[in-house]
């Protein structure tokens, strides 16, 4: 089974928490699935973004695992499709391996350190999205994934 995580820059409260829950209890019938936060660190202005994302992308990195394959989630990335999210999930390289961890940044994005590193670097979409909805489209997306992995009836989608 695919090892996956999810790791993101801040907790998500409210509404979009008990989404995300959800995908993510959907997400462990199909994976080694962990969801996990870091903290946010506080700017002080626009000087001190730099420090900002430089910290949170070492936290990041920390919580993701050395062995892991990194995906960036990332505005400038490569927009996949659901079927070659799939696939690359199937990947037996991938199955056979420590797993992957998708990386979502703070309000400022992700840190250089962190892009460079990526194996992948994916786009959700052309906007900015805030990383609530973003940890809950790619939970979502995992779900789905899983679901087109076993040939299941949720994707109603072409498989391009």
């Amino acid at each position: 089974m695919t090892k996956v995580r999810i790791v993101a820059v801040g907790r998500v409260r409210g509404p979009m928490a008990d989404a995300i829950d959800d995908y993510e209890k959907r997400a462990r019938r199909y994976f080694a699935f962990t969801g996990m936060e870091v903290r946010e660190e506080t700017c002080r202005g626009p000087a001190d973004v730099p420090r900002v994302k430089n910290e949170e992308g070492e936290r990041l990195l920390a919580r993701a695992g050395g062995a892991v394959q990194l995906v960036a989630l990332h505005r400038g990335g490569r927009m996949w499709s659901s079927g070659q999210f799939a696939r690359y999930l199937a990947d037996p390289v991938l199955q056979a391996g420590a797993g992957v961890a998708f990386l979502i940044g703070g309000a400022f994005g992700l840190a250089e350190s962190v892009i460079e590193r990526a194996a992948h670097r994916v786009s959700l979409s052309a906007c900015t999205l805030p990383h609530e909805l973003a940890r809950l489209a790619v939970t979502e997306q995992l779900y789905r994934a899983g679901t087109i992995m076993r040939g299941e009836p949720y994707h109603k989608g072409a498989l391009e």
